[in-house]
C-alpha cells in the first residue's frame, strides 16, 4: 500500500451549491430535458430551477428529491463530489448540510457519493414538533433509519404510524409517500440508510 490518499479540503455550503448546479446541468443535457420541461415534471417554478442550475441558490431537500425523481436518478448522484484517492473523510465541520422547511429538517451526507450510488447514508436532525412529508422514491427504494435521540413517528404509505425512541430502528419501503414527525420536545437525531434497487435485478 504505497499510495497516499489525501482527504482534501472540506466541502463548504457554496461548494455544495455549485456541485448540485453542475450535476443538474450535466444530467439535463444527458437526458435531453430542458429546464422548462423539468419544471413541468417537478412542479417547481422555472425561475427557481434556473437559480439552482446557475449555482445561485441551494435547493431544499424536497426540491432536490423532486428533481431526482423527475430525472430518474439517485438523490446522491445530484450531490456527488469526486473522491480524492481511495478514501474520503467527511468531517463534522464540513458544511455539507441540506435543509428544508425553514431549517426544521436537516440532512447531512455521510457518504462520499459516486455518480451511481446504490446506498446513501445521512444524519438527520428534526426540530421538535416538525412534520416532514416525503414523496415516493423510485420503485424498489428502501430506507433503514436508526433513532439516536428523541422520539420520532414515521408513517409509510397507508400503514399506521410507527413510533420510535432512542435506539429503535425501522426498515421500510420508501417507494410510497412517507413522513417523519418529531413528537417530542427535543430535536430528533437519526441515521438514515437509503438503498436503491439494483437496476440489473441482482
Amino acid at each position: 500500500m504505497n499510495a497516499k490518499h489525501a482527504e482534501g479540503p472540506p466541502v463548504t455550503e457554496q461548494d455544495l451549491t455549485l456541485v448540485i448546479a453542475a450535476r443538474l446541468r450535466a444530467k439535463t443535457r444527458l437526458d435531453g430535458v430542458n429546464l422548462a420541461k423539468l419544471a413541468d415534471l417537478t412542479g417547481v417554478e422555472r425561475h427557481h430551477l434556473d437559480a439552482v442550475a446557475n449555482g445561485q441558490r441551494a435547493p431544499s431537500i424536497d426540491v432536490l428529491w423532486k428533481i431526482a425523481n423527475a430525472l430518474d436518478v439517485p438523490f446522491g448522484s445530484l450531490i456527488a463530489t469526486p473522491r480524492r484517492g481511495g478514501a474520503a473523510i467527511i468531517r463534522r465541520s464540513d458544511d455539507n448540510v441540506l435543509v428544508s422547511s425553514g431549517g426544521a429538517f436537516q440532512s447531512r451526507a455521510l457518504t462520499a457519493f459516486g455518480l451511481q450510488p446504490r446506498v446513501e447514508i445521512y444524519e438527520l436532525v428534526i426540530a421538535p414538533g416538525h412534520l416532514e412529508q416525503s414523496q415516493a422514491h423510485a420503485p424498489g427504494t428502501s430506507e433503514n433509519l436508526l433513532v439516536v435521540s428523541g422520539t420520532l413517528e414515521i408513517v409509510t404509505g397507508r400503514e399506521p404510524a410507527y413510533r420510535l425512541g432512542a435506539g429503535d430502528a425501522i426498515h421500510f419501503d420508501a417507494d410510497v409517500p412517507h413522513s417523519y414527525q418529531n413528537i417530542g420536545d427535543a430535536p430528533v437525531r437519526a441515521h438514515l440508510v437509503l438503498a436503491y434497487e439494483d437496476p440489473r435485478g441482482l
